[in-house]
């Protein structure tokens, strides 16, 4: 990867970018993280519907997956306002494969499993990050190619791993208890 047309050079052009959208009024970061959660709530809505349809072979169930989809479309489209090719789709499923990661993960602490929830969590933020990293246009889905096993860039010494590094930029600059 080019560090000169790399979009997160470090931690502070991160974070000036962040701070410029805010400033510009494009997104609420705190709402829209509120507006994720949302969304992620109605894909597993969906996937219920569809489950209880299929469980129990009443096709009412069904029926109701569309009404649940429009309106999961109608507030995606409030965050993910410009989009070019896959963006959308692979949006929905990164929300979608946070969501079911965090699920996991609680019932693997409920069950005792400590480390497995840890895991599981932590690969739930990375997808939740690295959603905010395309839709916030912090990368650019050009520039996600693998340099080494797991560093950002050939400068990269904390080989970490791409969504690992966006997790803690995206920590330090979407704080939803900041009103």
């Amino acid at each position: 990867m080019d560090t000169n047309n790399n979009p997160i050079k470090n931690l502070q052009d991160f974070i000036d970018k962040a701070d410029s959208i805010k400033k510009q009024e494009k997104m609420d970061l705190s709402s829209d993280q509120d507006l994720t959660i949302a969304i992620m709530n109605l894909v597993g809505i969906e996937e219920h519907l569809f489950f209880t349809g299929a469980k129990t072979g009443k096709t009412e169930y069904y029926d109701l997956i569309n009404e649940v989809r429009e309106m999961r479309k109608g507030l995606l489209k409030k965050i993910i306002k410009d989009y070019e090719g896959e963006v959308w789709c692979i949006s929905k499923h990164l929300l979608a494969a946070s969501y079911r990661l965090m699920e996991v993960g609680t019932k693997q602490l409920s069950q005792g499993k400590k480390e497995e929830a840890y895991e599981l969590f932590n690969k739930a933020y990375e997808l939740y990050s690295l959603f905010w990293g395309v839709n916030m246009k912090i990368i650019a889905t050009g520039d996600l190619k693998k340099i080494d096993e797991e560093a950002l860039n050939k400068q990269d010494k904390e080989k970490k791993g791409f969504a690992a590094k966006l997790g803690d930029l995206v920590r330090k600059v979407v704080d939803c208890c900041i009103e």
